[in-house]
């Protein structure tokens, strides 16, 4: 089974910590990692890549931190995944990297079944926003799931 790395998880829980505080100043490494349980020394690398790519800037200071640059309503779980771990994909033989690929490629029977695990994927993550993920946060507090949820 084909697993979201561990650190793209925790870009992504760093990410959605950030969305919390959109708009309302920057948010210290330490509070980023207590609420969403991510190992500070870790989380410093992920948000200076995520610095990298224009996804969250800092602010030096006491009243210091770090902030999101990409507005949650717009920023998806498929872009940010896609620059964190590089293509979304069931099986190695899919990505880009031909080096990948096992002897079967091309004449292999689970190709076209493997394209639709992908597309579905895709579709979930590049489908779903930040703002989308405050949204299910909020309304499974006040007791509501929605069914999209389930």
């Amino acid at each position: 089974m084909s697993l979201i790395p561990q650190k793209s998880q925790y870009a992504l829980r760093a990410v959605f910590e950030l969305s919390r505080h959109y708009g309302k100043g920057p948010v210290k490494i330490a509070d980023i990692a207590r609420a969403q349980a991510i190992p500070p020394r870790f989380l410093e690398v992920i948000l200076s890549q995520l610095k990298q790519g224009g996804f969250v800037d800092s602010q030096r200071g006491s009243d210091g931190g770090y902030f999101l640059v990409r507005d949650p309503q717009i920023l998806t779980v498929g872009e940010l995944l896609r620059f964190i771990q590089g293509p979304i994909s069931p099986v190695a033989c899919l990505d880009e990297d031909t080096s990948n690929r096992c002897y079967l490629y091309g004449d292999c029977v689970f190709m076209a079944m493997w394209e639709k695990v992908k597309k579905a994927m895709s579709d979930v993550y590049d489908n779903t926003t930040f703002q989308d993920l405050l949204n299910q946060e909020e309304a499974k507090m006040a007791g509501y799931v929605p069914s999209y949820a389930i």
